[in-house]
């Protein structure tokens, strides 16, 4: 009996971890334990797998992956609606609205699995679970990484983003009686093998895409940075905060992953994808889907580089 077909039948509590556009590819992963005939009870995200792991709860997954799979880079940036004030430079409400209304309006508690999403009060430095309430504002609280989307105002409480504090939340699953617990980190090390898992298109490297208006925004912004070095060999300010966030989340990743030891982990590298990329959709969809098969397929190990 293949691995997969022995996980038929089986209940999971999915733990669902941030990384922009790399979180992607949890759509990938849902689909192949879809495929495995497991049965999804209880879903954790923080970030990316917030909007993913909620979007899902709610039934409209298959929705969603057709969107996002038809954005062009011009798409994405026509739903970023700038702003110079509120701590961010994204407000965010062209996206949640466009969320809205693929899915619908609803409340957490209204959902058929059981949802938590994860934010950061920055008032008082603590995790917040948001397990009740408008899906969207969880979800909208939960994506406001700091620096680039404004911090949410919700319930009296300044929330950002999720995976500053738990990157991969295990613990607000284990209120959930499953089988399985299955977490998707989508922080993982850098892969130097990432072309033998992907095909056509993928093979390209994140770094050889043409300049577009998003490069022309960064170099705006790294104009503001008094670094004197040549740009060769000195990071941008966008690109210092963004390796910031994924080395501070990579460590809190190991640290959550030694203590609660999940039953599967699907790792997905780092440079699979920048953070921004979402118009590489289905490349990255994909990989999740292959990552996720070989995870199964090493008996739990998950996706290691070798």
């Amino acid at each position: 009996m293949s691995k997969e077909k022995s996980l038929s039948g089986k209940t999971v509590s999915l733990v669902l971890g941030s990384g922009g556009a790399r979180g992607l590819a949890h759509i990938g992963v849902i689909r192949v334990l879809e495929e495995a005939g497991v049965r999804i009870e209880a879903i954790a995200g923080s970030s990316m797998g917030a909007l993913v792991g909620g979007i899902h709860a709610a039934g409209k997954l298959q929705a969603y992956e057709d969107w996002i799979c038809g954005l062009e880079q011009s798409d994405v940036l026509a739903l970023v609606d700038w702003t110079f004030a509120g701590g961010g430079l994204i407000k965010g409400r062209k996206i949640i609205g466009k969320l809205e209304e693929l899915v619908g309006s609803t409340n957490i508690e209204d959902l058929d699995i059981d949802f938590t999403a994860v934010a950061v009060d920055i008032d008082h430095g603590r995790e917040v679970w948001l397990d009740r309430g408008s899906l969207f504002d969880a979800i909208r609280a939960s994506i406001a990484i700091p620096g680039l989307f404004t911090p949410h105002r919700y319930r009296n409480r300044t929330l950002v983003d999720g995976g500053l504090l738990n990157p991969i939340p295990v613990a607000p699953t284990l209120r959930c009686m499953s089988d399985l617990t299955v977490v998707v980190d989508v922080n993982g090390p850098p892969s130097r093998h990432l072309k033998a898992l992907v095909s056509g298109d993928a093979e390209k490297s994140t770094d050889e895409s043409e300049p577009g208006v998003w490069d022309k925004f960064k170099e705006f912004m790294d104009s503001f940075s008094s670094d004197s070095q040549p740009r060769d060999t000195q990071p941008g300010l966008l690109a210092v905060m963004m390796r910031s966030l994924d080395t501070m989340e990579a460590a809190i990743t190991r640290q959550h992953l030694a203590i609660f030891q999940p039953d599967l982990v699907v790792r997905v590298p780092k440079n699979a994808c920048m953070v921004h990329e979402f118009h590489r959709a289905r490349e990255v969809i994909d990989l999740g889907a292959r990552l996720a098969r070989k995870a199964i397929e090493d008996n739990g190990k998950g996706y290691e580089d070798a």
